[in-house]
C-alpha cells in the first residue's frame, strides 16, 4: 500500500509547502522479502537462536529487528558454537567453501540466497564447464561478488570494476570469452563496460538473460524519471548497500542534489534549503517503515503534498526453501 500522508491542518499551519514525489517501485524486492521471511520463519519454527552468516540484507534496522527476536549474526562460521539450530546464509550468496564447511560441522543449513544471485552462480558454472574464459563485472569485496567468484576455482574468474579495467583487459587464453555481472550495479555504468568489451571482443558471450536484477533496474528507472522533476532526492538505504548507492548516483548524474540516509535522524536539513520539491526512494533492502519515518520528519517542518510516481509493477514472488515451506 502506498503512503498518502495528509497531516491535519493544525500540524501544517505556518509551514512552507513541499512537494514530495515518492518513487515506485522502491524498497523491498522479492529476494530481500524472501530472505527476511526465512529468518522470521526459522525463529518461529525452531526457536532462538538462529544463526545468520553476514547481514541477511544490508539494512541495520532489519538486522537489529531480527536480533531482537533471537537471530545471531556472524561474519564467519567459526563464530558459531556446535549447534543443531539453523544456520542461514544471507541473500547475497556465499562461496561454495561456506556450505562445505557448514556440512563438515553438521550444521542445519538454510540458504537465503536470492534466486537471481543463484542464477548468476549457475551461469558462471556453465561457462566454466564449457571451457570459457570468464569476466565478472562487479565491485571488489561485495559479498555477492565474493560468493560468485567462490563458485569456481581461484583464478577462474577475472573481476572487472571499471571501463578502464575493461579497456586494459588482456585475454588469458584462446578460449571463448564470456561475462556475467553483479545483480545490483548501475545499469548505465555496466552498459558502458559491456560496450567496451563487445567492441574489443565482438564474440564475447553475454548472460542468457541480463544479470542486473529487475528490482535494481526498476528502482533506477524510477529515480531517472523523478530526479529531473525535483530539487533534491532522498535515498533511504544503508551505506554498504550497492543498489542504494547506485540510486544516489543516478540522481546526482541527473544534476539532482542527493543524499543516502539510513534513518530520518540522519537527514541534513541543509539539503532542502530553498527546495520546493523532493523525491524519495528506498534501496531494495530498506523497509517501508523507514520511508514513513522520513515523511513524518518532513511533515514536522513542511506542509507536504505527496504524489506517487510509478514506473513499473513488481508482481514477482520467490518460493521459500523446502525446509521452511510447511512453516510458511
Amino acid at each position: 500500500m502506498e503512503t498518502t500522508l495528509a497531516p491535519p491542518a493544525a500540524r501544517t499551519a505556518g509551514k512552507p509547502p513541499l512537494d514530495v514525489l515518492l518513487c515506485s517501485p522502491r524498497g523491498f524486492c522479492a529476494g530481500v522479502d524472501r530472505a527476511i521471511q526465512i529468518v522470521q520463519l526459522a525463529l518461529e519454527r525452531f526457536g532462538a537462536p538462529v544463526y545468520v552468516r553476514h547481514e541477511i540484507v544490508h539494512n541495520r534496522y532489519v538486522v537489529e529487528s531480527l536480533k531482537a527476536r533471537g537471530a545471531v549474526f556472524v561474519e564467519e562460521l567459526d563464530e558459531i558454537p556446535d549447534t543443531a539450530q539453523p544456520v542461514i546464509f544471507s541473500a547475497h550468496g556465499v562461496a561454495k567453501a561456506v556450505p562445505a564447511a557448514a556440512s563438515a560441522r553438521n550444521f542445519f543449513q538454510i540458504d537465503a540466497t536470492c534466486p537471481l544471485v543463484t542464477k548468476v552462480h549457475r551461469e558462471a558454472e556453465i561457462h566454466f564447464r564449457r571451457g570459457r574464459e570468464i569476466v565478472l563485472i562487479g565491485h571488489a569485496g561485495h559479498p555477492e561478488v565474493v560468493g560468485t567468484m567462490g563458485q569456481l576455482p581461484e583464478g577462474a574468474i577475472t573481476l572487472i570494476q571499471t571501463v578502464e579495467d575493461a579497456a586494459a583487459y588482456q585475454r588469458r587464453t584462446s578460449a571463448p570469452l564470456a561475462f556475467t555481472t553483479q545483480t545490483t550495479l548501475s545499469v548505465a555504468d555496466t552498459a558502458e563496460i559491456i560496450k567496451v568489451f563487445t567492441e574489443r571482443f565482438p564474440d564475447i558471450i553475454p548472460p542468457h538473460k541480463e544479470d542486473i536484477c529487475y528490482a535494481t533496474t526498476n528502482r533506477q528507472e524510477a529515480v531517472q524519471k523523478v530526479a529531473p522533476m525535483v530539487d533534491a532526492m532522498i535515498v533511504v538505504g544503508a551505506p554498504n548497500s550497492s543498489n542504494s548507492q547506485r540510486l544516489r548516483e543516478v540522481a546526482e548524474r541527473l544534476g539532482c542534489r542527493s543524499v543516502l540516509i539510513q534513518r530520518a535522524g540522519e537527514l541534513d536539513w541543509a539539503l532542502l534549503d530553498g527546495a520546493a520539491s523532493v523525491g524519495i526512494t528506498a534501496g531494495a533492502s530498506a523497509p517501508e517503515v523507514l520511508v514513513d519515518e522520513v515523511l513524518e520528519a518532513l511533515a514536522s517542518r513542511f506542509r507536504l503534498d505527496v504524489e506517487v510516481v510509478t514506473t513499473a509493477e513488481e508482481p514477482i514472488v520467490f518460493n521459500l526453501p523446502r525446509e521452511l515451506r510447511k512453516a510458511g
